[in-house]
């Protein structure tokens, strides 16, 4: 097997590979949910995912420099290294790699687009072409820009919008042709899990928060109250596609998806007891995976 060459290396962990199942999960849950329904194209799930990912790494590539250049990345911050920050990545040229992911997140969804909804309504290849921007631009300004919304506590809504909602009901359609809004239930239980691992992260890292003024969620409501409200976007959205396939049961194969939900209350005792940043950091990962597991069980439960 080839080394990862040393100068790329950086670019890698700057792209935050574990961040990724969160990318795929909203796509997959929209793509199960459509087959589930008798309609679904390999090649609209390929692009799907493809833009998906290029758009988190985009928004990783964008919180790498918006951090460092912005002065939140210090040394009082616990979590994992970040490339530019540490002089591994020059801030000029992390903003050459923001500006040609988004340029290939661009082309990737208006191909995407235009695959998909040939046969759709005139105006919806607008109202996606709209959404398609606001993602790359809710990418890039998370904390890069003059006044990044992350910093005074509305990432947890952004990543609720496009990790859930957007992502999971637009991917459906993308695949139908056709909007059904009940699945908001499963859309929302994708949104919620993915604020969880925002909140971790907002967690673990509040103490140098506090100390440069990033104002997440739970620098604004404290530690404790912070954990209270990871327990609410667990069980929330544990509950949500519970209800879902009460609504629309078809048989106990509906339920598979409960097989992951032990992982979801570890990852919430975990954040509840552990303080040190370097035991917390973990979890990030875990529930990532999690939430992956969650859906691809979800979607077998559908298709069976």
């Amino acid at each position: 097997m080839t080394p990862i060459p040393y100068s790329m290396q950086p670019w890698i962990e700057a792209a935050r590979p574990r961040t990724l199942p969160l990318a795929l999960s909203c796509i997959l849950m929209g793509s199960f949910l459509a087959y589930s329904t008798g309609h679904f194209s390999w090649s609209i799930a390929a692009l799907s995912v493809l833009t998906t990912t290029l758009l988190q790494i985009l928004s990783n590539f964008a919180n790498d420099y918006g951090d460092a250049v912005n002065g939140k990345d210090t040394a009082l911050r616990e979590g994992p290294k970040r490339a530019v920050h540490a002089g591994e990545i020059q801030a000029g040229a992390m903003l050459r790699a923001i500006i040609l992911f988004a340029v290939f997140s661009l082309v990737s969804g208006l191909t995407l687009l235009y695959i998909a909804l040939q046969n759709a309504p005139a105006n919806t290849f607008w109202v996606f072409l709209a959404m398609g921007l606001g993602s790359i631009l809710a990418a890039i300004t998370y904390t890069a820009g003059k006044r990044p919304y992350g910093y005074v506590g509305l990432g947890d809504l952004s990543v609720l919008l496009f990790f859930g909602w957007v992502g999971v009901l637009g991917s459906s359609y993308l695949h139908t042709l056709a909007w059904n809004w009940n699945l908001l239930l499963p859309a929302t239980s994708c949104g919620l899990f993915a604020v969880g691992v925002l909140n971790i992260n907002n967690i673990r890292d509040i103490n140098s928060d506090k100390a440069t003024g990033k104002n997440s969620i739970p620098v604004r409501i404290g530690r404790d109250k912070a954990v209270y409200y990871h327990w609410l976007l667990l069980i929330i959205g544990m509950g949500c596609t519970l209800w879902y396939s009460l609504l629309h049961y078809s048989g106990i194969q509906n339920f598979i998806f409960l097989l992951s939900y032990p992982l979801f209350l570890k990852n919430g005792l975990a954040v509840s007891k552990l303080n040190k940043a370097a035991d917390l950091d973990p979890y990030l990962k875990q529930m990532a995976l999690s939430t992956l597991l969650f859906v691809i069980l979800f979607g077998i439960g559908q298709v069976l």
